[in-house]
């Protein structure tokens, strides 16, 4: 008489070998797409973490969202390691930033694009472990508001921001925000290109030349705090737009489509993150911002990411801000 019990077991402990296999076939995939290499003594965590966010992702995609998820360079983090080594290490109280932009009231196209307008934006960036996020958005709004102006596109420092803008409320890898480095380029009368002071992903001592300044700042333009049409006026008739929000643990894997979040919160005080948005739409689902990110263009969508518009989603209205060049 055959044993029912050790017939189920040894199917279970068969089933979890095999499942076992495959997470490990595809965590070898995963290593070899992103030339990952783990001593022996580190691949059986980040196996475990790497398999936990699959599933992750995998649930997710069985829902009913507007966005999809996949796996990235960051699928064998956990959400702290990532938020200590790609976000802002403390969250930004932009609080303080004073609103001065004075919106048009319209009408708007229905959809704006500055990448389809002109030769008006760089190419998507890496910030690399560094949380310097606001020195992207910072360099990739003051880029397009300068080409705008002069038809003159240039990629531009984030490292001299880096290195050097910590009298104006910034701290380097460990924080900041565009209003803020906004106002050290225009008291500091300059900064300098990318090619001529280049990223380090590092904090190291100020360098900056002044007689090798290739942008200026003339004024800076804050945008009322939660005032989304405002920012809405100020892409469709002036420029792409620097701002931050918060970033939680369903973005790590965003993939494409118009992210949506019941996690995050929508105040000043918590956003650990800073981009740029370059445009705007509404195509068969809810109204999105096209948005410009710095962590390379393997991920999301080329490089950018779709958010929710019009719902302050994840404070993304609490603190935006443009240059005047």
């Amino acid at each position: 008489m055959v044993n029912v019990s050790l017939v189920f077991a040894f199917v279970s402990v068969a089933s979890a070998l095999r499942l076992s296999d495959i997470d490990e076939f595809h965590f070898k995939s995963w290593l070899a797409q992103h030339n990952k290499v783990y001593s022996s003594g580190n691949y059986d965590e980040r196996l475990r973490i790497f398999t936990e966010n699959k599933r992750t992702v995998d649930k997710h995609n069985e829902g009913n969202h507007t966005f999809t998820m996949a796996l990235n360079q960051f699928s064998d983090l956990t959400f702290g390691e990532f938020r200590k080594y790609y976000l802002l290490t403390e969250p930004q109280n932009c609080s303080a930033t004073k609103g001065n932009y004075v919106s048009r009231n319209g009408p708007y196209p229905d959809s704006i694009d500055w990448r389809l307008k002109g030769n008006y934006v760089t190419n998507v960036k890496d910030q690399g472990s560094c949380g310097s996020c606001w020195t992207f958005s910072t360099t990739g709004c003051l880029e397009s508001v300068t080409a705008i102006a002069t038809g003159k596109l240039q990629t531009l420092s984030e490292q001299q921001l880096v290195d050097c803008a910590q009298d104006f409320n910034n701290h380097g890898c460990d924080g900041g925000l565009p209003s803020q480095a906004f106002e050290y380029i225009k008291y500091n009368k300059g900064l300098m290109t990318e090619q001529d002071y280049p990223y380090q992903a590092h904090e190291g001592l100020c360098r900056y030349n002044p007689e090798m300044a290739a942008a200026f700042v003339k004024d800076i333009v804050n945008i009322t705090a939660y005032d989304e049409m405002g920012m809405v006026d100020a892409v469709a008739t002036r420029n792409p737009v620097s701002f931050a929000y918060e970033v939680t643990n369903d973005f790590m894997h965003y993939h494409q489509g118009v992210y949506s979040s019941t996690q995050c919160h929508s105040t000043t005080d918590k956003v650990n993150h800073a981009v740029l948005a370059v445009g705007y739409g509404k195509e068969n689902g809810p109204p999105y911002w096209i948005v410009k990110n710095s962590w390379g263009s393997g991920w999301g969508m080329n490089g950018y990411f779709l958010i929710e518009r019009g719902r302050n989603m994840c404070g993304l209205a609490a603190c935006s801000a443009f240059p005047v060049v």
